[in-house]
């Protein structure tokens, strides 16, 4: 029998008269970990420009363009920020946990040009190995992350080479979350629920894919979203197997709908959710058979995720991909999956463990308290309609809990 994570007791309001989130605390532990990893891997430094990766480490937020903001993490010594624009002039007052603070070096992803885009990297360049420098680590590993082709031969040039890429250490850090972060996914799981309860209630024949994400997003800001996301809409014909979705589609009555409510963050940390309903009638058998599977899938995945066990143990209950006709498991990647969630869901990448065929028999990861983990099934017909589910998970020391709390055991119709 699956659990449901206790809920929250405070809303994303301050307080001086509740302990809420602890966004100080939250800071610091990502901070110690990262650290603590990189020492682990004898990484004594990381030049990251993944705007998920600095927000792990430095607790900043900024503008999204590739490569124009990035930060030099030290193991053991306070963190320079390299920002961009009016956020360098901007945020020092606002962000006083962070020390160190430059100007980024940006070459707009090449569009100056190469010739400038190759100049502006070699004063890049020159500014990251001074930093190194000074604090006796030129020649040591540094983790690069985010960076292309232009930043990595200029600092090569500057006689920065000896680099390893960031990924493995920044998932590795971000595997495991303290209470904040989890509070953080919990708080993201309360939203997105309020988001599915004003699709579901605006669903009706005559509306368009387009506009349920238009309701979604709007939902989403109203609930609290730090970013709300439109959603992926299938409908109908388009419901198995998952493909293109805001097609603009005209939904009729008789239609599955089901929607991804993926990246809709607070204070960063994003939902990975799915739920189905349908248009105008009761589900048939067939239907409703489809969904029993999933969730029974779901359902049994969930009850082996315990701290000890392995994505092996889990993975056993995802059907090969055989049993839809398909020929190998990577035609059913990313749609029967489990997946870690952390800062930047849904749109920013996933965090460890992945559970699946294709690779947990293999490569099996171990489940950890701590974890966080998405869930996600679906069954269906081809041109005929589909169905999904998929639910948010926090790993504890008695086993996974799920953390979004729409209803997920039937197929919902739409209301009348």
């Amino acid at each position: 029998m699956v659990r449901f994570a206790p809920k929250l007791t405070f809303g994303p309001a301050t307080a001086d008269w509740q302990e809420r989130l602890n966004v100080d605390r939250m800071r610091q532990y990502r901070m110690e970990r990262a650290g603590k990893i990189m020492r682990k891997n004898g990484i004594p430094a990381l030049l990251e420009a993944s705007h998920a990766n600095i927000r792990y480490l430095t607790g900043l937020k900024g503008f999204a363009y590739p490569m124009c903001r990035y930060v030099l993490f030290f193991a053991e010594h306070e963190p320079v920020m390299y920002e961009h624009n009016g956020y360098y002039h901007q945020m020092p007052d606002q962000a006083p946990w962070i020390k160190e603070w430059r100007p980024a070096r940006c070459w707009l992803t090449g569009a100056p040009g190469l010739e400038a885009s190759q100049d502006e990297a070699k004063e890049f360049a020159a500014g990251i190995r001074r930093e190194l420098e000074a604090r006796g680590l030129l020649g040591e590993k540094l983790g690069l992350g985010g960076f292309d082709g232009t930043a990595r031969e200029a600092l090569v040039a500057a006689g920065v080479k000896n680099f390893v890429d960031t990924r493995a250490t920044m998932l590795e850090a971000r595997r495991i979350k303290n209470q904040d972060e989890i509070n953080c996914l919990k708080m993201a799981a309360a939203i997105v629920d309020g988001v599915w309860f004003r699709v579901w209630e605006s669903l009706k024949p005559g509306i368009k894919d387009t506009d349920l994400a238009t309701i979604a997003s709007a939902a989403g800001y109203e609930c609290g979203a730090e970013t709300a996301v439109p959603g992926g809409w299938r409908s109908g014909p388009t419901t198995f197997d998952r493909a293109f979705h805001q097609s603009s589609r005209i939904i009729q009555v008789g239609d599955l709908v089901y929607g991804s409510l993926c990246g809709l963050t607070y204070m960063g940390y994003g939902t990975c959710t799915y739920r189905t309903f349908i248009v105008g009638r009761q589900p048939t058998d067939k239907e409703k058979d489809w969904y029993k599977k999933v969730v029974e899938r779901i359902s049994a995945i969930i009850e082996e995720i315990k701290p000890g066990k392995t994505t092996a143990d889990a993975a056993r209950h995802f059907p090969p991909a055989s049993t839809w006709g398909y020929k190998e498991e990577v035609e059913v990647l990313a749609s029967e999956i489990g997946h870690g969630i952390g800062l930047g869901s849904g749109g920013g990448g996933y965090d460890m463990p992945i559970i699946n065929r294709q690779w947990s028999f293999k490569f099996p990861q171990v489940f950890e308290e701590g974890m966080t983990i998405a869930v996600e099934s679906r069954e269906g017909e081809t041109r005929v309609g589909g169905v999904r589910l998929e639910n948010m998970l926090v790993v504890t020391k008695d086993g996974a809990e799920i953390m979004d709390r729409f209803p997920r055991d039937e197929i919902l119709p739409a209301p009348r």
